[in-house]
């Protein structure tokens, strides 16, 4: 689709004025960043000298981080342990300037800490530490009834599903019924395994593997891409599709318009972490200031061309995304960079 710098400008000045729930796997993302010198005489494995190290916002929360840098207003539920990584994460989303109270200590489980050991700008490993059983039906209970006291005064629900046992098929079946019930937007992050709970939303975002898995057909081709994308629309109820292609874009699918596919606004590609919670806060966050859906794709592709070239789990603000937005404009409207 074609946007004008007009159509740019109104929609901008539209964003950053909703209250946004998210409803998720609650993360902690730690970085230790050095250097390799030589090899261990212990076993056949790089030693790494570790010269820094960086906390941040993962997950779900991560996604809250994004509506905050937008503009809105992220309102974050989910849950965590009774530990000191609760506590950094409580610390990192007071600093941006978002409430921890609706976070739920459950003393069963651990808070999710995703440690990255990287070198020379290459990931050398990763460790988790983490509990990906399903929540416990009180646990769930108090999650849902979070969400049913703010249901009058929001405009968007978010569900950040990393597999990580917060979101169960009761869990999103009550929150998609309260969404529906009372005409809230409703987005989701998706998890392949739970793929098939994801009914009656307003988008979902998979990416083309994700998709194809789900729909049981590799997107090789435009052929393949056509009948995953409506396939999946059909089957799920949505009222959206955002099919994530890497390196060829974006492709939605929706019951109110024709297939639009959007090429990449990425230059280049130094970190896809928490590239998809960029994607759907920015979409949620154009529909709430007035975007149609392929506008909205439009702004989410060129937000998460930005973050891609960032370490680690970056967020856009509007006012970069204005930037974006305005460097990609051409003869008076939107184009993609011509590769090079």
């Amino acid at each position: 689709m074609s946007l004008k710098r007009p159509r740019i400008e109104e929609l901008l000045d539209g964003m950053g004025r909703s209250r946004v729930v998210i409803v998720g796997d609650i993360m902690l993302d730690e970085y230790l960043l050095g250097v390799v010198e030589r090899i261990s005489p212990e076993a056949p494995v790089p030693v790494v000298e570790v010269t820094a190290t960086r906390t941040l916002l993962g997950g779900a929360a991560n996604v809250a981080a994004n509506c905050r840098t937008l503009g809105d207003e992220p309102v974050l539920i989910g849950v965590v342990g009774p530990d000191d990584a609760a506590d950094k994460l409580g610390g990192l989303l007071e600093q941006r300037g978002i409430s921890r109270q609706h976070m739920i200590v459950d003393t069963s489980r651990p808070t999710t800490i995703k440690t990255r050991l990287i070198a020379h700008s290459q990931q050398v490993v990763r460790f988790d530490q983490e509990k990906r059983t399903p929540l416990t039906n009180d646990t769930e209970t108090a999650v849902v009834d979070k969400l049913r006291e703010l249901i009058g005064s929001i405009d968007a629900v978010i569900i950040s599903d990393y597999g990580k046992g917060v979101i169960t098929p009761s869990l999103l079946a009550s929150v998609t019924d309260l969404c529906n019930d009372n005409d809230i937007f409703i987005a989701v992050d998706p998890k392949e395994t739970n793929f098939h709970n994801y009914r009656r939303v307003s988008l979902i975002t998979p990416n083309h593997h994700e998709a194809g898995f789900a729909y049981g057909r590799k997107i090789i081709t435009e052929e393949d891409l056509h009948e995953v994308g409506t396939g999946l629309l059909k089957k799920l109820e949505a009222r959206s599709i955002l099919i994530t292609r890497g390196p060829q874009g974006m492709s939605l699918f929706s019951t109110e318009d024709t297939p639009t596919h959007i090429p990449t606004f990425a230059r280049q590609v130094f970190d896809v972490t928490g590239a998809g919670d960029t994607v759907i806060a920015t979409f949620v966050a154009a529909v709430c200031g007035g975007a149609g859906l392929p506008e909205a794709a439009t702004f989410a592709n060129v937000a998460a061309g930005w973050t891609v070239a960032e370490v680690g789990t970056a967020t856009i603000s509007l006012d970069q995304l204005r930037q974006q937005l305005t460097q990609h404009i051409r003869n008076g409207k939107l184009e993609a960079p011509v590769k090079t």
